[in-house]
């Protein structure tokens, strides 16, 4: 679109793991992160009521 090039950047680390780990590796990342995540979003939460 209007002549612009997207720059090739290189890879990193994460995208070297989406790319190359397995169904069962990608797995356990995923569960990882969401488990942070709820715990993050629980501590919160708790925090907006004891307000």
């Amino acid at each position: 679109m209007f002549g612009t090039k997207k720059k090739a950047v290189g890879s990193t680390r994460f995208s070297d793991f989406i790319r190359n780990a397995s169904a069962r590796e990608k797995k356990k990342l995923y569960e990882k992160v969401l488990e942070r995540a709820s715990e993050r979003q629980r501590r919160v939460i708790e925090g907006a009521s004891e307000g």
